[in-house]
């Protein structure tokens, strides 16, 4: 019988009993009780996973609720769109070629006006270049015969076809109009290989052209009425951001590297972001670059003019990025294995908490130059206290070989004989040191470059309203002194 059991693949489970006996326990065999827990677990599971997907888009919601808003304005806009399907005197006149307003909405719309322009340009440029083309051709090669028909049409396509392509890898068109070259191949092909007369071919074009131009005008209205978002602004933003997280960054470094480990372990979970702000500088080369290519297209909006120099901020961003990768190395070396001495730290760590401190006053202050865009008074004088912060830690790090020999702490060494330290110890606090001299000399870099773009941008000088104060100080001084000397 136990054979039996075992050939079979069942278990049997024995309890023995106080008089040396036992039994065997019987298990249930109800197939429909272990399908409904097993369908139990899945719903849960299910449930939850989708619990946890609302919850996220919650998150996502509250975080960033000019997301939501674009979602709500696409939907106004494909409502709007819909109106020439739903009322008959508007059916009437654009037909079934309504689908393409409907389509243009959803390829069109963006999230940031300037993309959103862009598209629509390039799409109505693009459309308008490639149907006037197309008919053109078409016409040609109606009027050529039947023999020469198909080779015209075939040889235009073709050409202008492989000319269109190429022009999407010259990096200038690509930035701007590769939406544009990818919508006039297909309009132009669509154009050139139909069966049509010339002058249906004219009228079905028109017809396009205005839905199109209709649902590009919906985008765009519905865009700029209801809590536009411009990417010139985005970039602005995104420049300041990124400036004064770069400060903290470099201030939580330093901080950590020359504090005692106690004191860190306490703020680790908080401090955690801001030791890796860095990180955000150093990630968003792409956003930047898309962010001032679309600023581009867009018109006058708040402080931003059309031509603004949207290029320099591309300049600051390099600039940022190159002292990010020199906080990314000084992190790695705070973070070595390896750890100097701690007398030698000591001997160090007022002038690197100095000089990291000036940066931070540099870094910030070059955050409310831009944040305010106005010039400061301050920022010369900021970059010259940092510059001498570098120069006393530089001549620190050249009287490190004579530390080497200085006798240890007492604590250490009670004879007070001369130290002998592994050179291995103390790469990684020269290496954090030059390091620190250089992210100091990136900074004056990063300031450069801020002020270049005061420049270009005409930023309001910082020293307005002192000099309306002192001016109306004056007037008001020598409106006394002409009603003193006409009394006398």
């Amino acid at each position: 019988m136990a054979k039996e059991k075992e050939l079979s693949g069942e278990l049997e489970w024995r309890m023995n009993m106080p008089d040396g006996t036992s039994e065997t326990l019987e298990r249930e065999n109800g197939l429909v009780p272990r399908v409904c827990m097993g369908l139990q677990g899945l719903i849960s599971r299910f449930i939850s996973k989708i619990w946890r997907f609302l919850e996220k888009a919650w998150n996502l919601g509250v975080a960033e609720p000019k997301k939501v808003i674009h979602c709500l304005k696409v939907g106004l806009a494909l409502s709007f769109v819909s109106v020439f399907y739903y009322m008959r005197p508007l059916y009437e006149g654009v037909g079934g070629n309504a689908m393409w307003a409907v389509m243009t909405v959803v390829v069109v719309y963006e999230y940031t006006m300037g993309a959103m322009l862009s598209k629509c340009i390039n799409r109505i440029s693009g459309t308008f270049l490639a149907g006037s083309l197309g008919i053109g051709v078409h016409w040609v090669a109606s009027q050529s015969g039947e023999k020469f028909e198909p080779v015209i049409l075939g040889v235009s396509v073709f050409l202008l076809a492989s000319a269109a392509t190429f022009s999407r890898f010259i990096p200038s068109i690509k930035a701007r109009f590769d939406y544009g070259a990818m919508i006039f191949i297909l309009t132009f092909s669509l154009v050139s290989v139909s069966g049509y007369r010339v002058g249906e071919l004219f009228e079905l074009a028109q017809t396009r052209f205005s839905t199109i131009a209709i649902g590009t005008t919906i985008c765009i209205l519905t865009s700029m009425l209801f809590w536009p978002v411009w990417a010139g602004t985005e970039l602005h933003l995104l420049i300041t951001r990124n400036t004064e997280k770069l400060a903290d960054s470099l201030d939580g470094c330093i901080a950590e590297y020359f504090s005692d480990n106690r004191d860190v372990d306490k703020s680790n979970d908080d401090s955690s972001k801001i030791l890796q702000g860095y990180k955000c500088a150093l990630n968003s080369k792409g956003t930047e670059e898309s962010l001032a290519n679309f600023a581009r297209w867009e018109p006058t909006h708040g402080r931003f003019y059309f031509r603004h120099p949207w290029k320099q901020y591309l300049k600051i961003g390099a600039a940022m990025r190159g002292c990010a990768c020199c906080v990314e190395s000084l992190s790695s070396c705070i973070n070595s294995e390896i750890k100097a001495p701690d007398f030698l730290k000591k001997n160090f760590s007022d002038v690197c908490m100095k000089l990291s401190s000036q940066c931070s006053v540099v870094l910030k202050e070059l955050a409310v130059t831009m944040m305010t865009m106005t010039r400061s008074s301050k920022i010369d004088f900021s970059v010259g206290e940092m510059n001498f912060a570098a120069q006393e830690l530089q001549n620190a790090l050249k009287s490190l070989p004579n530390l080497l020999i200085l006798p240890l702490p007492l604590e250490n060494n009670e004879r007070g004989e001369p130290s002998t330290v592994n050179l291995v110890e103390i790469l990684p606090l020269a290496t954090a040191i030059s390091l620190l001299i250089e992210i100091a000399a990136r900074i004056e870099r990063i300031a450069d470059e801020v002020n270049e773009l005061a420049i270009l941008a005409e930023f309001s000088p910082a020293s307005d309203e002192k000099s309306q104060k002192s001016q109306s100080n004056t007037d008001k001084i020598d409106d006394a002194t002409t009603k003193t000397l006409q009394k006398v």
